[in-house]
């Protein structure tokens, strides 16, 4: 208990969790569930609407090298006007005896360009791929929507980029003048869920929709995900359709979609433990305004079967994490946020 809007949790190779709150405190959590005190060393974070204090992932060297990395809003530099902000992701050494840890040499490795004076949309899951590059999602900002299909800022899309920030000679749009070296793929509203699938190493995101239109995808390299041009979500009150329609022969379709009231989804991962017998290899994706644990069945790319869990819990779920001892962790996002323990 006592979390203020948790965002995101990682477990530290001592079993501890580390957590942070949207506000702008990253703590330690003990596996008895108790609280640490907010780590030192955090630069300054835009805790503004949706935005705030964001994703977390270790390096995968975190056992010799002990870097975190997060993402967060950051407000923009004078003289550019305060009410810009964006997606930023910077990395530090977590330090110090245990209980007395902080956040040492900190780095900003990534900002989103451009800043945009919005409160909504910041995306910012954070996932290491197997072969170590880090990929980020970056939302469209809201108002900005239309840049989803523009290959020359960051609004939409999703990045791929060294564990420094440098963009890899081998991303798909290395080389073209009029994109950004950083872009993996594009086409995203707010993608808010990541996780590496554990046999292919491939990127699977949650997608939050408009009205409806909420999605799970396989994200592929180089390639258009739609948005805003082509979607199952409808605009907010009128109802009315966006873009040209639901398919189109360029554009990556979804796995899976939801219609017509959307679920919010968010945080999300595959099951890899023997914990939970009959459900090994699923794939388990917190909603948020959906107020479920959803667990989807899979065969290969093809989503076979869904389930919604703990609906009476009527809690928003941020994230899902596997945790060391192969149980499921939640996170709820509530003033008054919890860790939660899945038991089977």
């Amino acid at each position: 208990h006592g979390l203020v809007n948790p965002w995101s949790l990682v477990f530290l190779p001592d079993g501890r969790m580390l957590v942070t709150e949207r506000p702008g405190r990253m703590r330690i959590v003990g596996a008895d569930g108790k609280l640490g005190p907010p780590l030192p060393g955090l630069p300054p974070v835009a805790a503004v609407g949706q935005g705030g204090l964001m994703d977390l992932a270790l390096d995968p060297k975190f056992n010799s090298n002990r870097l975190v990395y997060w993402s967060y809003a950051e407000a923009a530099m004078p003289p550019e006007s305060d009410d810009l902000n964006g997606t930023t992701v910077a990395r530090a050494r977590l330090d110090g005896a245990p209980g007395a840890e902080r956040l040492a040499d900190v780095q900003i490795i990534f900002r989103q360009v451009p800043k945009v004076a919005s409160r909504l949309h910041f995306g910012s899951r954070l996932a290491f791929a197997p072969d170590g590059r880090l990929f980020v999602t970056l939302g469209d900002r809201f108002s900005r929507k239309e840049d989803a299909q523009v290959l020359g800022n960051h609004l939409g899309k999703i990045v791929r980029i060294e564990s420094d920030g440098r963009a890899p000679a081998d991303n798909p749009f290395a080389g073209k003048p009029e994109a950004r070296p950083e872009l993996f793929s594009y086409g995203h509203r707010n993608v808010q869920g990541a996780a590496i699938h554990p046999a292919t190493g491939e990127l699977w995101i949650t997608e939050h929709g408009p009205q409806g239109g909420d999605e799970l995808n396989r994200v592929l390299a180089g390639r258009n995900h739609g948005w805003p041009v082509i979607t199952y979500g409808r605009n907010y009150v009128s109802g009315t359709k966006i873009g040209d329609g639901t398919e189109r022969d360029d554009v990556v379709a979804p796995l899976a979609h939801w219609v017509p009231t959307s679920i919010a989804p968010s945080g999300m991962a595959f099951l890899t433990s023997d914990r939970y017998p009959a459900w090994k290899g699923n794939l388990f994706i917190g909603a948020l305004r959906g107020q479920a644990l959803l667990r989807i069945e899979l065969a290969g790319n093809t989503v076979v079967k869904q389930e919604r869990l703990l609906q009476t819990l009527n809690e928003r779920i941020r994230d899902v994490r596997q945790g060391p001892d192969g149980l499921l962790y939640l996170l709820t996002d509530n003033a008054d946020g919890r860790i939660l323990k899945v038991l089977p």
